[in-house]
């Protein structure tokens, strides 16, 4: 067993002995679900902060795709794919919020073509560091950061187009709450936009730093994620084609802090 540093010398022959293979079929998990909605043809979950949507390397289970398994049974198992069934958008692991999956394809198949044309209505609330203006969007540029290809950056010289807006909901002590809505949306849209203008999401571990402010220092600490809800999502229903909408609060640690600093 060799380390990766070591360079290989001439004559020296390297030998390669492949894992066993892994099966990649993801097994149902009772996991409670908070259900905002449900019919034949779709579910709108309430996803908590800490939930990983569906499968990956490093995490193989306890995701939301094995607990919608054990839900819907086998009739989610295949559609869309087997990593992901019925999975039509995310959010991050450490934001919590509205999500809609298909149950099946026509309905996997026609809420995906909303989504690629931002025909519907998706509303976050947030809790940023700073005052910002009371209402108004950020326009630019995104992509890969390039000083680290794990993040993104809305400071690119080329790169697809990102639209957030925001409006205040309320000002408060060294913070603003605030509803975004999105015009595209890109991975970590809304932590990007806000934390590159100078007004990161408070307790974002990848694109903020603890604020200097020692009551924000706290809440932050607190939250251990960023302070993102995804409040509100409104579609077109693919089978009965009526506009449909739902919306959840803020959860009790984002309710929490929001208290702390009204209190302040």
């Amino acid at each position: 067993m060799r380390t990766p540093a070591r360079k290989v010398r001439a004559n020296e022959r390297v030998v390669f002995v492949a894992p066993p293979p892994v099966s990649v079929e993801d097994k149902p998990e009772d996991i409670p679900l908070a259900i905002v909605y449900e019919d034949a043809h779709l579910i709108v979950i309430d996803k908590p902060a800490g939930m990983v949507v569906h499968p990956a390397t490093s995490h193989q289970a306890g995701t939301l795709v094995n607990a919608l398994l054990h839900h819907c049974g086998n009739s989610l198992q295949g559609v869309g794919g087997e990593r992901r069934p019925g999975i039509v958008h995310r959010l991050d692991k450490d934001s919590s919020g509205v999500m809609v999956v298909a149950k099946d394809e026509p309905t996997l198949v026609a809420l995906q073509v909303q989504f690629h044309a931002h025909d519907l209505e998706r509303n976050y609330l947030a809790l940023v560091e700073g005052a910002v203006a009371e209402k108004g969007s950020f326009k630019t540029t995104y992509g890969r950061d390039p000083r680290d290809r794990k993040k993104f950056s809305s400071e690119v010289l080329s790169g697809k187009r990102a639209v957030t807006h925001w409006r205040v909901v309320e000002q408060l002590p060294g913070a603003s709450f605030v509803d975004v809505s999105l015009e595209t949306g890109r991975t970590h849209q809304i932590r990007v936009h806000f934390a590159d203008h100078g007004h990161p999401l408070i307790g974002d571990r990848t694109y903020g730093r603890l604020p200097r402010d020692p009551l924000l220092r706290t809440i932050a600490r607190t939250l251990g994620r960023q302070a993102l809800h995804a409040h509100v999502l409104g579609i077109t229903h693919p089978a009965t084609g009526k506009k449909v909408r739902w919306s959840t609060p803020p959860p009790a640690d984002m309710q929490a802090a929001l208290a702390q600093l009204r209190d302040a």
